[in-house]
């Protein structure tokens, strides 16, 4: 068929839909979504009449374009009702109608069917979604009015309430339950636009017509709250408008790539402290926790208009009752009278694990009731104390705190808290905002007290489990990441706020400065641990004279591991608990006026024969290596890694050849990989490129020179891309294929150099590299901040040995997409200012 007959319709579309875009982008107008479907109704009408449809056909828009909203980039979806199955000649001229509009540039989404057919259809709840929303646009009228009356005489509201809520609930499934992924989805995701879509759907089905207005005149929202979610329906619609512009097709996902863009077109500038794209994002995220809240409550008050409660109430105490189990107040103005049941519910909620959540009046009620938290309200004594007991509750504080917050209450409590909803960290490892950070690391507190979870972290449920008030634990979390976002140290900021906090709710002073000072110090011990050589007798005294006592030492390392837990599911690993621990013993140990590092390395020494006596070698066995190792050697390793290293080159520790020895690591993840070869420069970096071409993850090196001129090092190794590789089939692999590329006659084989994700593309971390010498005197330390990429241990293994440079430790630490690696280094060219500022710029340039 010629395109000739429809270059006019074409054009008509393309000028029309260009004058849309520029006036929407001149001036971000309520109407664009309405005019668009306008203009694409009187192109389908035109292209109908044309090509001379019967006239007892009917064209009926459906899904989004049948509610009148059309997006840019969004599929036209149409439905053509027939009064029978078409005859041949009428099924070709549908296919030239379909092709027509594809044409002219309408991207249909078309299904062509009788009525019988439709309502047969209609037993997919996707299907009868779209139906519902169904609207003329031309053809037989009463045809379409009989489709109407027949689909309403069908429609089961009940059946279809819970197919929506089943789909609504593995729609979230698919985003993890959580609106808060860095690049989300402006229709799908939890908060979304299709949350409000349900909203209107479910209203529907329970006879409410009229969109916000008629559930507003129901009684289900007041207008002022009607009028806040349209904003916000609004916002979110014009911002998945700019993107589709932007984009220049169907895109719904806030992209990297568009966030700076598209806070440019709706105005944002970075400000001191925040980039346009944190300010942008924090904004959706703030929108899309209302319409969460909005979805919650709604849905719970059109299911009881639908489904009515007609069991009696069961009181709980004067205040409070239950109601198909459900936390109703007993008085529908409670929270205006006694303003001090905004607490009390949460008290309530918690101390009843089994209810499933709250009452919709109630709900509502709770909603709109936070406003009443002010400056007053926070100052009462009633209310702080109130706070205090919700901390202080055995069972159910993380669920009433998350009720809390979901609700807009906790943010009214702690206005500090409420500075962090929706704030986003472009750290590249945080993957929840601020305020869900927080939560979550409250919440792995609270795990830490489950006795059926105690072989999780054993040592966390035994700390926790003596520690007389947990309550300030959990206060330590919640003040922990406070003060993100203000300018200046974040810890000494929350540190400040938290002890003011403390004091305000009446808690004595030794306990308010120990939650100030677990604020203030909540990222001290993962730093030591990750970054400095805990087998260091000067390490742990150092780090035990900051903490002070046991009791600090305990509250620290608890916050500690739930706060890296609660940074991103993949930035905590065995090894790094592991470090912990060993960090978190040998200071206890300091602190009880012992050395465990050093107080008796003889004691090690036979623990180490009696498990080679295990293995039928004589208790001399370990003495062929031993003679050539210093004080140093026997601090560093405990007795299992001295066994193994001792049983793996017994008689071997003359080898010309390099010795590569594997085992799964006894941390519980990854490997761990004994190198023993003649000492040269470039082993380090021969290593390095080894494992960065197969890709797998350093986490740390021990590197020891014997005095008979031997390298012996040790590496903890992981595969941090999780592959799924069989470790065991791995070993022979790596001692084999590492012992190769260790020989010196072959070259050093080059590692390709990685790219950088789109994550750190669109927010590039910034480089730092600090070289300055060791606080114990033994060398210097080499200190690399940056965004990951594979080949970049191999590159600054280069550099290192360039300048004939020797590592005697590393620590590699990988925090999701940034790595804060750690050298301790000692060489000639360090002796001089000249010779570290060239090693920092040398390293600086290969990093960039």
């Amino acid at each position: 068929m010629s395109k000739r007959p429809f270059a006019d319709l074409r054009e008509r579309l393309k000028s029309g839909r260009a004058d849309l875009a520029a006036a929407f982008l001149r001036k971000s107008t309520a109407h664009y979504l309405s005019r668009h479907a306008a203009l694409v109704d009187s192109v389908l009408i035109e292209l109908s009449a044309r090509l001379a449809l019967p006239p007892t056909f009917c064209l009926a828009a459906v899904g989004g374009y049948g509610r009148g909203e059309l997006f840019p980039g969004s599929d036209v979806d149409v439905l053509m009702v027939l009064p029978h199955d078409p005859t041949p000649d009428q099924q070709a001229t549908l296919e030239n109608w379909v092709q027509a509009c594809w044409d002219v540039g309408l991207e249909i989404g078309h299904s062509v069917r009788t009525v019988d057919a439709c309502l047969a259809e209609a037993a997919d709840i996707t299907v009868e979604t779209n139906l519902l929303e169904a609207r003329f646009v031309c053809g037989a009228a009463d045809l379409f009015d009989e489709f109407g009356r027949r689909f309403q005489a069908r429609f089961d509201a009940q059946h279809f309430f819970d197919g929506k809520l089943a789909e609504q609930q593995a729609r979230h499934a698919r985003f993890d339950d959580s609106a808060y992924k860095l690049e989300p989805n402006l229709k799908d995701s939890p908060g979304g636009l299709r949350d409000l879509h349900t909203i209107h759907w479910l209203a529907q089905a329970c006879g409410i017509q009229g969109s916000w207005s008629g559930i507003t005149r129901a009684g289900l929202l007041t207008s002022a709250e009607a009028r806040r979610i349209v904003r916000e329906e609004y916002s979110l619609s014009a911002l998945r408008i700019h993107l589709h512009l932007l984009a220049g097709r169907r895109e719904d996902r806030l992209a990297f790539d568009y966030q700076t863009e598209l806070a440019a077109r709706l105005g944002l500038a970075a400000t001191a402290h925040k980039r346009a794209g944190e300010r942008l994002m924090q904004g959706y995220y703030r929108a899309a926790k209302l319409i969460q809240r909005v979805n919650d409550i709604l849905i719970q008050s059109l299911r009881v208009r639908l489904f009515p409660v007609t069991a009696p109430p069961e009181p709980i105490d004067a205040d409070f009752q239950l109601r198909a189990n459900l936390l109703e107040a007993r008085a529908a103005d409670l929270f205006e009278h006694k303003p001090d049941a905004l607490l009390r519910a949460f008290i309530v909620y918690a101390q009843h694990p089994t209810l499933a959540g709250f009452e919709p009046a109630t709900l509502r009620a709770l909603w709109r009731g936070s406003t009443r938290i002010d400056a007053a309200f926070r100052a009462d004594p009633l209310h702080r104390a109130l706070f205090m007991t919700l901390l202080r509750q055995p069972l159910g504080l993380t669920r009433a705190l998350r009720a809390m917050h979901r609700y807009g209450l906790l943010g009214r409590y702690i206005p500090a808290f409420g500075r962090v909803v929706g704030q986003m960290q472009h750290d590249l490892f945080h993957v929840y905002t601020v305020d869900e950070h927080i939560l979550t690391v409250l919440r792995n507190v609270r795990r830490f007290t489950v006795a059926d979870l105690a072989h999780e972290f054993p040592l966390a449920s035994r700390l926790i489990a003596a520690f007389d008030k947990p309550e300030l634990l959990y206060l330590a979390a919640l003040f922990h990441d406070i003060a993100k976002g203000r300018g200046g140290d974040h810890s000494e900021l929350g540190a400040v706020a938290a002890r003011r906090f403390c004091r305000q709710h009446g808690l004595e002073k030794a306990d308010s400065e120990l939650v100030a000072w677990l604020v203030d110090m909540h990222l001290v011990m993962s730093r030591t641990s990750q970054k400095e050589d805990i087998s260091d007798p000067a390490v742990i005294a150092a780090f035990a004279a900051r903490v002070g006592d046991a009791r600090r030492l305990d509250a620290l390392y608890l916050l500690t591991v739930a706060d890296i837990r609660g940074t991103s599911p993949k930035v905590w690993n065995a090894w790094k608990g592991k470090l912990l621990e060993d960090l978190y013993h040998a200071t206890h140990a300091r602190l009880a006026g012992s050395d465990a590092a050093v107080a008796d390395i003889a004691a090690r020494q036979n623990e180490a024969r009696v498990n080679l006596a295990l293995y039928g070698l004589p208790a001399s066995a370990a003495d062929a290596l031993w003679q050539h190792l210093d004080e140093r050697y026997f601090v560093r390793f405990d007795a299992r890694d001295m066994a193994w290293q001792a049983r793996m080159l017994w008689r071997r520790t003359d080898s010309t050849d390099a010795i590569v020895r594997a085992r799964l690591s006894p941390a519980g993840e990854g490997i761990q990989v004994l190198v023993y070869a003649p000492d040269r420069a470039d082993i380090f970096a021969r290593i390095c490129g080894f494992f960065a071409r197969i890709q797998y993850t350093i986490l740390e090196a021990k590197i020891h020179t014997t005095r008979n001129g031997y390298a012996l090092d040790s590496f903890q190794v992981m595969d941090l891309a999780n592959r799924g590789i069989h470790y065991r089939d791995f070993l022979n692999f790596v001692e084999y294929e590492l012992a190769r590329d260790l020989d010196p006659t072959r070259p050093i084989q080059p590692v390709p150099r990685g790219r950088l994700s789109r994550h750190q593309r669109h927010h590039p971390y910034p480089t730092t590299v600090q070289l300055e010498a060791d606080a114990q005197g033994h060398g210097h330390m080499l200190s690399i901040t940056c965004a990951d990429r594979g080949g970049l241990l191999f590159a600054v293994a280069e550099v290192l040995m360039r300048h004939d440079v020797n590592v005697y430790a590393a620590k590699i630490d990988t925090l999701g997409e940034r790595v804060e690696d750690t050298f301790l280094i000692r060489g000639a060219a360090l002796q001089t200012p000249a010779g570290r500022e060239a090693l920092e710029a040398e390293t600086i340039e290969v990093l960039k």
